[in-house]
């Protein structure tokens, strides 16, 4: 039987296709059951128009997505995940998580999945991961049942706060999260 897998997606936009190509890469091994925060699930970019990339999600995963607070409660209650995923995380939802903030969906999921002591796994996008959100991202590493997907700068020149996690290597960090250990090196 498929371990069965939380993955939430926030807002940094521009990740979106490669987190559908990593969903579909990962769905034959996990059963995983797609979460949305309000505006990864609202707003449309010119990366991807909201109600497509709602679709192509469901028809990736084969499960209706989690988008409200009320439907991410029961996670926690009903232990429904092994492992909850938020990818792409950015620098609001890694501000909320390290300070215990929980007013989306995302940030429910992941307070209701880890009081069962179970792993979750961040790959982490933010053009602030040097900068502001650097002392929260220090804060997430030091936490326990916390894993992040390895991540570096992603265009020094241009953006010189700014980290991506390596997608690639999101299949490889599950796996360890779920033997309690943490992908390394985490920051490359």
């Amino acid at each position: 039987m498929k371990k069965k897998i939380g993955f939430a997606v926030t807002g940094s936009f521009c990740t979106f296709q490669r987190i559908l190509k990593e969903i579909d890469r990962i769905k034959d091994r996990y059963d995983i059951f797609p979460i949305l925060s309000h505006n990864a699930a609202n707003t449309d970019t010119r990366f991807f128009n909201a109600e497509e990339f709602k679709t192509e999600l469901k028809t990736v995963t084969g499960h209706e997505i989690i988008t409200t607070i009320a439907d991410a409660e029961p996670i926690g209650p009903r232990k429904l995940f092994e492992l909850l995923v938020v990818a792409p995380c950015t620098g609001n939802t890694v501000a909320k998580l390290s300070n215990g903030i929980t007013d989306t969906s995302v940030t429910l999921a992941a307070k209701a999945h880890l009081r069962n002591a179970r792993p979750l796994v961040i790959g982490i996008s933010t053009n602030d991961g040097l900068a502001n959100n650097a002392k929260n991202i220090g804060a997430l590493l030091d936490r326990k049942n916390i894993y992040f997907v390895p991540f570096g700068q992603d265009d020094y020149n241009g953006k010189p706060n700014s980290v991506v996690a390596d997608f690639s290597k999101l299949e490889e960090t599950i796996e360890a999260a779920l033997e309690g250990k943490q992908v390394q090196p985490v920051i490359f």
